[in-house]
This record gives structure tokens, sequence and C-alpha cells, in this order.
């Protein structure tokens, strides 16, 4: 199953979960480009919660639809993907490293506040917090 919920004008939140079919897919598909058709320096939130490999037929759609979603990386600033799979959350860092003004970080499923504070800009780069107070002059 592939759940597309708009948050807000600016944020996705996308959760995955068992294998999908072709039209598991194509419905999950058309949800994503129908909701992000309108957001601009967008962030998402990119749930992985019980992966399994998608059917042939989920694969084609999905490489059918890829000049859509290639068309969709620029409404999107950054990406936070949850996952409990070391090898989901090292190629989402991959992409993120090759693709030009797309920022994606991962994180464990335990650690998805930690995912929302970084979509908030609230924890920098290095790991640390955002200071949210004045410092004295």
């Amino acid at each position: 199953m592939l759940k597309i919920s708009k948050l807000s004008a600016d944020r996705l939140d996308l959760e995955l979960s068992g294998a999908l079919d072709r039209e598991a897919m194509q419905a999950g598909l058309d949800d994503l480009i129908e909701q992000s058709k309108d957001i601009t320096h967008g962030k998402m939130l990119y749930k992985v919660l019980d992966f399994e490999m998608p059917t042939m037929g989920a694969l084609a759609v999905e490489l059918r639809q890829m000049p859509k979603l290639f068309g969709l990386i620029n409404k999107f600033d950054k990406c936070a993907v949850l996952s409990d799979v070391a090898w989901i959350r090292t190629v989402a860092e991959i992409e993120g490293a090759v693709i030009p003004s797309f920022e994606i970080k991962s994180f464990p499923l335990s650690a998805a506040a930690a995912a929302e504070h970084w979509l908030d800009g609230q924890i920098k780069e290095d790991g640390g917090e955002e200071a949210d107070e004045n410092f004295p002059v």
C-alpha cells in the first residue's frame, strides 16, 4: 500500500507498506502527482514500514510515470526517509547526494521526531539543534 497525505501547502507524507501491484502503484503515483501539483519548496516525509519488492506490473507503471516523477523533484527541497531497512536508508542518502537542490536525509523508524525536526529546520546538518532562543549580546 502506498498512502499519500497532504499535511499542509508545502508538505506531503508518504507511507509504504507491503508489496505494490500494478493497480496499487498506479493509484499511489496518480495520487502523488495530483497532491503535488501546487507545491513549491516542499517537504516530504517518506515512511517505509514493511518493504517488499513491487510486482513487475508495478515496476512497469513506475517506469511509465518516470517523466512526471522527475518533474516532481523540482517541487520539493527536502525529504526525510524513515525506514528500519539499512539499505533503503543508504540508497535514499545516495539519491540525495546526486540530485541537485533536493536534500534527502534518512532516519530509522524510531527517530520520527528527529526526522520531523530536520524537515522543519530545527536540526542542522551537523546534528546540532538550531537555537530557538536569543543569545545575550
